[in-house]
């Protein structure tokens, strides 16, 4: 498929992620002109496999992309690497500007640009996320299970990312790091659930043989653990849209920013749709998925519904002109 772009597109999809692939082939299928522009930094790159995927589970990042591209592309849509500056314009007369210059118009938008995982700043821990420095029990549990494992606090959702990882392995250890102590009644339910608490500055990760070891303290007290879950601040990839008056905003459960939407993906800003981590914050690969498909139904009946319009219009003004 070539690169060379079409002046104007039913719809401009912004992602070419789970959300942004799924819309693009439910827009596609509909007989709708799409353009998916992706910035090829996919959230879960560093990941060995996508897991709670049904039918799919296991499989590498990458590849699930690629025949997600290939599926899209089959039906018509392109798919191009770019990276999206400025949107301007409004509903039915979007200009969508590109890193490199190119601009391209669209009648609607689709933006599925994930997040940006905001990691504590401590020496090897950026290094080993998505191997064995991990956040989502649900995405990695399995492959940590029975091991050793450290929750680094770093938020409101610390206390409840160590209960839940205890669900996959009964060796546990809760760090408070730069954070104040657990609450009593926290403390109670770590204690309760046999989840051990290491208080003290965490300073770096250790590693070893290529595997993760453990985490020193700031006293040089090393802990050893073979996997270290954080919760990482989650900033939502959205600052092209400014000029649309379309910010991300703080999450209300202090985790981040994202934009906020009514449950088909649709803004306040007319024309405008978002689907996967870009709204949802805890979004898995198969929910983003299934929202981006149900934001791409909703864009094509919007559609409809205006060529319907416009038909009808047309249609009374050419029976006027007759009489």
């Amino acid at each position: 498929m070539t690169d060379r772009l079409m002046d104007d597109y039913d719809v401009v999809v912004v992602g070419g992620g789970a959300a942004g692939l799924s819309g693009a082939l439910m827009l596609a299928r509909a007989r709708r002109s799409v353009l998916v522009i992706d910035g090829g930094a996919p959230r879960n790159a560093p990941a060995d496999g996508v897991h709670g995927l049904l039918a799919r589970d296991g499989t590498p990042p990458v590849a699930l992309l690629e025949t997600g591209r290939e599926e899209v592309r089959r039906y018509g849509a392109q798919v191009v690497t770019g990276e999206v500056a400025t949107v301007t314009g409004e509903s039915g007369g979007f200009t969508v500007g590109l890193a490199d210059d190119r601009s391209v118009g669209a009648r609607r938008l689709l933006v599925t640009t994930g997040l940006v995982d905001e990691l504590p700043d401590l020496p090897g821990l950026r290094d080993r996320w998505g191997r064995d420095v991990l956040h989502c029990p649900y995405c990695h549990g399995w492959e940590v299970r029975d091991r050793a494992i450290g929750v680094l606090a770093t938020g409101p959702m610390s206390v409840h990312q160590a209960l839940l990882f205890r669900q996959w392995s009964a060796d546990v250890t809760y760090f408070v790091h730069a954070l104040p102590p657990p609450a009593a009644e926290e403390a109670e339910q770590l204690a309760a659930r046999g989840v051990g608490v290491v208080h003290g500055e965490v300073a770096s990760v250790v590693v070893a043989e290529d595997r993760l070891a453990g985490l020193r303290l700031r006293d040089g007290t090393v802990v050893p653990r073979e996997a270290v879950a954080v919760a990482p601040r989650m900033t939502a990839r959205a600052g092209f849209l400014a000029q649309l008056g379309l910010q991300a905003v703080d999450h209300p459960g202090g985790v981040g920013t994202y934009l906020p939407a009514d449950p088909t993906g649709r803004t306040d800003v007319a024309g405008v749709w978002v689907a996967g981590n870009v709204t949802d914050l805890s979004a898995q690969v198969g929910a983003a998925a299934a929202a981006g498909a149900t934001a791409a139904a909703q864009i094509n009946a919007d559609l409809v519904a205006e060529e319907t319009q416009q038909a009808v219009a047309a249609r009374r003004a050419s029976s006027a002109a007759a009489s």
